[in-house]
């Protein structure tokens, strides 16, 4: 015990039979001589499972009994994240599988514990939440814990509560996605009191060995597609590690903000042009998962703003969004098969219409989607709306008022920045999704010479990303401002005009 207590990662590999990287083994050991540790992490770089060997080894190597078996310095240790589903499926099958492969350790799991028979003696794992604060303010002992996953998620009112139990022998482990450069751990990283890190796939085992040796980290091919998909070559004039700049094999790459994220374990870093900032989409994403959490299905009666870009030659699927408001439901995607099979996508439409008289269809008929818009026609389903972003956007503006726009792609796309933008307090709700995230990060805009706002040509967005962008599009559409069958926006257009 003495030889464990003296070196964690000693007791990790011995007892828990945990396989960790080198960088993993330094977190443990700061954690060990720390009471404050911060990791930013890329994707699937162990932060989940170095943070369940943290929390084992508190558990069992900071208790003392006396002679006689009593309990004279109590343990507890506590593990949240900001939902349910993190702490069930993510963070309580790490510690089980723990407490399995040791197979020698005193206590029982239940649900998201271990119990001892020391009442004072247990690990536990719940959500985070502003309304369960009380649930912190118990929580002392002779040595205390505390780890939080996806902290970049937790409110400051939990972080207050839960530093106001950080006394005697106690941690607080941080492990996040640097997501977001605001709150609680994004200070963290910068902060005084904290020991910080960061895990960068780049260095991960597999991917420097080009095989996996460490099953369930990220591996060399993911990588690989991501460097060649996010990342632009550059000289070496050019470098710069602030940008986050990075050597792969031999060569010099600048990362998207996708790729500081979600491989170098980076804040994104937001150009002045990019149309959607990382961190809305973010925060987007986390509003629909808390409400898939809370059961939310929108009113039978609400209206269905169900926007389809159609695929044709070439490309790889048609997509479907479908937008009660504020919240989209999902964003279904279908393969063409090579071949353009636009009465399959006026099928699917049809269906959707057809069952539920409050949606409404909007396509973008300038090319591909014109063949499934005049079979919708022909089914006699007035509710189909013509979307030409080419289309002219004279009296639109942006929430504001301030802006105008050089066509009807101009607005929609603002339309999508304005509904996304915190600052709005339109409480936006997306399905996470990694295609959309990529395409609306990437998408830039610039002021025209007559002060209009004009979005980059769609050549120079496929350059970018290698595909078109077919979901971000496809949610532009459900943003179109008029809800008339095609001769009635004609004559509205006119009267504008």
């Amino acid at each position: 015990m003495e030889i464990w207590r003296n070196d964690w990662n000693r007791f990790a590999y011995d007892v828990l039979k945990a396989r960790l990287d080198n960088e993993q083994q330094e977190i443990l050991s700061a954690v060990q001589y720390n009471p404050l540790v911060a990791v930013a992490s890329g994707t699937s770089r162990g932060k989940d499972y170095v943070a369940a060997c943290a929390a084992m080894c508190f558990l069992y190597l900071t208790p003392r009994f006396d002679r006689n078996g009593n309990l004279v310095k109590n343990t507890k240790v506590a593990m949240t994240a900001p939902t349910g589903r993190q702490v069930y499926n993510i963070m309580s099958p790490e510690i089980r599988r723990l407490f399995r492969n040791a197979q020698i350790l005193p206590g029982r799991t239940v649900a998201c514990d271990i119990r001892t028979e020391y009442e004072e003696w247990f690990l536990t794992g719940f959500k985070a939440g502003d309304d369960a604060t009380e649930a912190w303010s118990g929580f002392h002992a002779t040595n205390t814990m505390f780890v939080v996953t996806e902290a970049s998620g937790i409110s400051e009112i939990t972080f207050n509560a839960i530093e106001g139990n950080l006394q005697g022998n106690s941690r607080l482990l941080i492990v996040f996605n640097p997501n977001i450069t605001t709150g609680y751990a994004a200070r963290a990283m910068v902060s005084e009191r904290f020991k910080k890190f960061r895990l960068n796939s780049l260095n991960a085992e597999n991917v420097i060995k080009k095989e996996v040796v460490i099953s369930g980290q990220v591996d060399y091919q993911w990588v690989k597609d991501k460097v060649e998909t996010w990342c632009n070559p550059i000289d070496e004039e050019s470098f710069s590690e602030v940008e986050g700049d990075f050597k792969w094999e031999g060569n010099l790459y600048r990362p998207n903000d996708l790729f500081r994220v979600k491989v170098l374990g980076m804040f994104p870093k937001v150009s002045e042009d990019v149309l959607i900032p990382y961190e809305w989409i973010e925060a987007a994403n986390k509003r629909w998962l808390d409400l898939q959490e809370s059961k939310y299905t929108p009113m039978p009666d609400a209206e269905v703003r169900m926007g389809i870009d159609v695929a044709g030659m070439g490309r790889d699927s048609s997509v479907f969004c479908k937008r009660y408001d504020n919240y989209v439901s999902d964003l279904d995607s279908y393969q063409s098969g090579g071949k353009a099979d636009h009465m399959h996508i006026a099928g699917k439409a049809a269906s959707e219409m057809q069952r539920n008289r409050h949606v409404k269809a909007f396509i973008d008929t300038i090319g591909e989607g014109a063949g499934v818009y005049s079979r919708l026609q022909e089914l006699g389903l007035k509710n189909a709306y013509s979307c030409k972003f080419s289309e002219g956007a004279k009296g639109l503006t942006d929430i504001t008022g301030q802006y105008r726009f050089a066509n009807m792609r101009a607005y929609l796309f603002w339309a999508i920045r304005d509904w996304l933008n915190p600052k709005n307090n339109c409480n936006a709700a997306l399905p996470p999704c990694e295609k959309l995230m990529e395409e609306a990060t990437s998408i830039r805009w610039f002021f025209q010479s007559n002060g209009s706002i004009m979005i980059e040509p769609k050549e120079k967005i496929k350059q970018r990303i290698k595909r078109s962008p077919d979901f971000f599009d496809a949610l532009a559409n459900t943003f179109y401002p008029y809800d008339n069958r095609l001769e009635d926006v004609d004559e509205a257009l006119s009267d504008l005009l």
